[in-house]
This record gives C-alpha cells, sequence and structure tokens, in this order.
C-alpha cells in the first residue's frame, strides 16, 4: 500500500472513531435505551413502514440472516414485534410492531432528533450548510458503483438529497404559511371554497390567542429546509382528558417521504408527555391519504355524519384513539 493512501485510510479511520463516539453510538444502549446501534436500525426501519420481511431486511441493512433472525426473535419474545405468515407467499412472515414496539420506536426516534437537534443548534446556518454539503458529498461518493453514474442511480441520489428532513415546532411566519396553503392546496385538490380557508384561520387564530405551550403545540415539516407540511395538537374543547389533532397537511412535492406519519406520530408523543388519556380528530371521508395515514397510527373511526360545507357534500368523520 502507497504511503499517500495508508496516509488516507488513517484519516478515515479517525474520523469514523471521532463520529461514532459523537453520536454516542459506542454506549452499551444507544440514546441511553435498552437498544443496541443495529437493534435500534432495526426498529427504525419496521416503525417507518406498515409491514416489512426478513428478506427485506437483509437487503436495506446488509445483516447477516442468522444475526438478524435471532435479534428479531428477541423482539417478538419482548413483544414488540409480531410475525404473520403472507398471504401471497406463505413461506415468508410479514412483520410489523406491536403497539409496545411502536411505544418503542417513538421514543427512540424522539430521542434520536433531539440528539442530531442538539448536534447542530449550535452551528451557524452556514456552518450547517457546509456539513451537509460534506455529508451529501460522502454518501454520494461512496454509493457510487466504481464512479460510474447512471440515470437510476443519479435520481436515487436526488431522491435522496431531497429526503432531508426535519420536524420543528413552529416559528413565527409558519401560521400564515400554513393558513395560505391549506387554503390553496384544497381549492386545487378538492375545490373546496373560500370557506374552508377561512376556518383553517379561525383554528390558528384560536390556537395563537389561547395556546398552553405545555399542552399544545404546532410543528412544521421541511425538506432541505423548506416548508412542506404541518399539523397542531390542542386540548379537546369537549373533553379536557383528550388531545385533538387539527390541520395535518402535506405538500404534493413532500409526499411519498412518510412527512404525515411522523407529523402524526409527533402529535402523539407530545400528548402522551402532556398526560392526556386519549386523542381524536375531524375530517372528510374524501381525504383518503390521511386516513390512511391515520388507520396506520392506531385511530379508529367512532362517528360519521354528512354535511354541507366548503361547496360539496361531504361525510365528516371522528377518529380517536386511546393513549
Amino acid at each position: 500500500m502507497q504511503a499517500e493512501v495508508r496516509a488516507q485510510v488513517e484519516l478515515i479511520r479517525r474520523f469514523n472513531r471521532f463520529y461514532t463516539r459523537k453520536i454516542g453510538a459506542l454506549e452499551e444502549g444507544l440514546l441511553a435505551s435498552p437498544f443496541t446501534l443495529t437493534q435500534a436500525r432495526i426498529l427504525f426501519e419496521l416503525g417507518t413502514r406498515p409491514t416489512t420481511t426478513a428478506g427485506e431486511l437483509i437487503d436495506i441493512l446488509g445483516l447477516d440472516p442468522g444475526y438478524l433472525s435471532r435479534i428479531l426473535q428477541s423482539f417478538v419474545q419482548k413483544r414488540l414485534v409480531t410475525r404473520e405468515r403472507c398471504v401471497e407467499d406463505g413461506r415468508r412472515a410479514q412483520l410489523s410492531l406491536t403497539a409496545k414496539g411502536r411505544r418503542a420506536f417513538g421514543d427512540l426516534d424522539r430521542k434520536s432528533r433531539a440528539s442530531t437537534g442538539e448536534l447542530v443548534s449550535p452551528l451557524s446556518p452556514s456552518q450547517r450548510k457546509r456539513l451537509l454539503g460534506a455529508m451529501q458529498a460522502l454518501q454520494e461518493t461512496l454509493s457510487e458503483p466504481d464512479g460510474v453514474h447512471d440515470a437510476a442511480h443519479d435520481a436515487a441520489l436526488d431522491a435522496a438529497r431531497k429526503a432531508v428532513i426535519t420536524i420543528r415546532e413552529h416559528r413565527i411566519g409558519d401560521m400564515g404559511w400554513a393558513i395560505e396553503q391549506h387554503g390553496r392546496l384544497y381549492a386545487e385538490e378538492f375545490g373546496w371554497n373560500e370557506e374552508f380557508e377561512a376556518l383553517v384561520a379561525t383554528l390558528f387564530a384560536r390556537f395563537a390567542a389561547n395556546r398552553d405551550p405545555a399542552s399544545e403545540q404546532f410543528w412544521v415539516a421541511e425538506v432541505n429546509a423548506e416548508r412542506m407540511g404541518c399539523v397542531f395538537v390542542v386540548r379537546s374543547e369537549k373533553d379536557p382528558r383528550a388531545a385533538q389533532l387539527r390541520c395535518l397537511l402535506v405538500d404534493p412535492r413532500g409526499r411519498g417521504l412518510g412527512l404525515g406519519r411522523r407529523l402524526v406520530e409527533e402529535c402523539l408523543q407530545f400528548a402522551r408527555s402532556a398526560g392526556y388519556e386519549r386523542i381524536l380528530l375531524w375530517t372528510n371521508d374524501v381525504l383518503t391519504a390521511a386516513r390512511r395515514i391515520y388507520e396506520s397510527a392506531g385511530f379508529s373511526l367512532v362517528e360519521e355524519a354528512p354535511h354541507r360545507s366548503f361547496g360539496h357534500d361531504l361525510v365528516g368523520q371522528v377518529w380517536a384513539r386511546d393513549l
């Protein structure tokens, strides 16, 4: 090995030692949890999709099948994961998180985002831009097959760049943006009139005027520092023990990245920590994509009724779940 290459290898190894210590990967339990880094990574993959298989996890993570099998078996024994025989192929098992597993994943995901936030929050905007650029360059360079580009590879890298996601608490200007986005997108996609935008404006005005920070919060989802989604939680007017999820929105450009699921998960985690016993929401039956998110998050339909609003005949629905 040439001297120059040996020096480069040592620089890479030095960086690896620095970064694994910096993010706490060497600790016995990742982020003060009972899970190792590998176990946490498997939990993440299980938590970010409704179901998966062991074969898919092997392809994604590059793990030894026997090693993965032992971890999954321990998750099953701890009631974090369930196995169900695949309908299409009885030889395979569909894996999904139990309610207990989703709580564990949610707690770990929240801690991970908080830890990453603590890592970058002291940096200036220019330092963050430089850091993200270096990280993207590292990912792109090490993902290139023998330095050769093709269209599919470039498209995959482009998608990965666009999927730098941040979920943050609201700032000045976010409420105005959210109201405008609701009015515009629902007019374009469903033909709803200005009554809907007026309703959203009223809900946000109440939130801004009466918010209790300990029990009510508004989040914005960003992709590459551009606002792409939002949601907020308030105390239910009918039941003080219940939280109410309101105004979930994902911009069409941000769909397919799991923003809606992550925003709803943020609401659930916050509602639990605020001491609520249950959480509910009101929606309409035509909003099928949102309903799928609510169902996958454990919500159940508890009430529905027809109504005439926003220039259309609709069916309003109340969904709820215990915390």
